[in-house]
């Protein structure tokens, strides 16, 4: 089920808040754990099954971590660990493993069998939460919860469960075991949020993405100058605005329940360096990586080429977390190598000069959207086929399919987005609409929950809605 469907906007969600306003006040962990068990199981089928087994053993682990316990706590965290990374790298990268095994023996005449599995929606979050749990359990940084209710709650969260953001345990823990006490104001303040990114998912997003679609389908012997910018800055569009719209969904639905999850993006492509892109871009799994495998790796304490080898580890694993193909790992390895060099010659701490920043932020962005190419692109021919029309002007158009996809309104909502993302980093909508008390903000909550969310609506009836982007990670 997506949060952009008649399914969930006109039944779903409107079920749950009443259920949440009218149940007792120590019943919200029920009621959301129930719902969100539901809401998965929608989407997921049999695969719920997978989710199930999981928190039975992350639960069961946890209450052996905490300080005090009898027996190895190191061997049990080591375990679920283990665990946790095993079904997540069999049901996500056998598949692909086996496909580069059956090519290698292709290549001596044998024939191996290639591993076809379903996909888990959702599995590289929920396995995210596990281990932070486990983790923040051991190093004592939260107790382990024992209630078995809330522990669902925390790791099956409707909002955040299949995109994110990626809450750490101690993010919320202490939320986890309130009563709520003002249901009606979190209502209204999450309402705001919800909206702000259903307009950015279905009006925008979803607009972009015939036209984007498009141009990545153009064969290599007709795409052109024109057909690779269109796409490459179509996708840098829609990928924006497509996964922060569902983050301030999630992030104003955890409101409306109650919960304070933390912020995702920031304005990214205001960046003037790489290094800043990513404290704002996706910053839930930044923070997770820095957390769980940056820091425990030495981070940057242990001489300046172990920093190096730890940022181009996180960035690896960053680009393989996103999906089995050669193309999210080239992706890990083009970042982690721009951090690498801003950090060799100083850019990413150094101040930049007022008249330097436009210059700068024009190379930071030309510099994601080359990465995006590689993120978008069926396979790494596409990609440097792409990439090459991208630096070699001609004279070709567009060609009949992308014309066709170029409508008006497809052109004026991508300059629309365009002129969006070139506005000053601050301040960043989605807290400043939540928070804020000015004219200027109540007029934009007053507009996106009567003609943002009316037009919004009208789209999703009509069918015209397409799935999140990040549901296939």
């Amino acid at each position: 089920m997506s949060f952009a469907t008649p399914l969930f906007l006109w039944f779903f969600l409107p079920v749950v808040l009443a259920t949440v306003l009218v149940a007792p006040r120590g019943w919200r962990n029920g009621v959301v754990a129930v719902a969100s068990l539901l809401f998965y199981f929608t989407g997921a089928g049999g695969t719920t099954l997978l989710l199930l087994g999981a928190m039975v053993l992350n639960y069961l682990a946890g209450r052996r971590l905490e300080p005090g316990s009898p027996g190895d706590r190191k061997l049990v965290l080591i375990g679920a660990i283990c665990v946790n990374l095993g079904v997540l790298l069999v049901w996500k990268y056998l598949g692909f493993a086996t496909e580069q095994l059956h090519d290698i023996a292709s290549l001596i005449g044998a024939d191996l069998p290639v591993v076809h599995l379903a996909l888990p929606i959702g599995i590289s979050f929920y396995t995210f939460h596990h281990i932070s749990y486990v983790v923040d359990v051991y190093r004592g940084e939260r107790p382990a919860l024992k209630e078995p209710v809330a522990f669902v709650t925390y790791i099956a969260m409707f909002p955040q469960l299949v995109a994110g953001p990626i809450v750490r345990f101690r993010e919320i823990a202490d939320q986890l075991p309130q009563p709520r006490l003002h249901r009606w104001d979190d209502i209204a303040a999450g309402f705001p949020r919800f909206a702000l990114g259903l307009c950015k998912k279905v009006i925008i997003a979803d607009s972009l993405a015939p036209l984007v679609d498009a141009c990545f389908a153009t064969p290599d012997d007709k795409m052109t100058f024109a057909v690779a910018w269109l796409g490459a800055i179509g996708y840098t569009l829609q990928l924006y605005f497509d996964f922060s719209g569902y983050s301030d969904m999630a992030i104003g639905l955890g409101r409306m329940l109650g919960f304070r999850l933390p912020e995702n993006f920031a304005r990214p492509y205001s960046s003037v360096t790489i290094t800043e892109f990513w404290r704002r871009w996706h910053m839930s799994l930044s923070r997770w990586f820095r957390d769980y495998v940056y820091i425990p790796l030495g981070g940057n304490r242990a001489g300046v080429l172990r920093t190096y080898r730890n940022l181009a580890i996180v960035f690896v694993l960053t680009g393989f977390w996103h999906g089995a193909n050669w193309t999210f790992l080239v992706w890990g390895l083009f970042h982690g190598a721009l951090l690498v060099l801003e950090r060799r010659f100083g850019w990413d701490s150094a101040p930049v000069a007022t008249r330097a920043r436009i210059a700068r932020r024009a190379l930071t962005m030309l510099l994601v959207v080359i990465g995006w190419v590689f993120f978008r692109a069926a396979d790494l021919g596409d990609a440097f086929t792409i990439l090459g029309h991208l630096l070699m002007p001609d004279f070709g158009g567009l060609g009949e399919a992308v014309a066709a996809a170029a409508t008006n309104q497809r052109i004026l909502l991508l300059v629309v987005a365009l002129v969006i993302v070139v506005m000053p980093g601050h301040p960043v909508s989605g807290p400043y609409l939540e928070s804020s008390r000015d004219r200027i903000a109540v007029a934009a909550r007053v507009s996106l929950m009567t003609v943002g969310v009316g037009y919004a609506a009208i789209l999703v009836a009509s069918g015209t809605f397409s799935p999140f982007l990040y549901y296939q990670f």
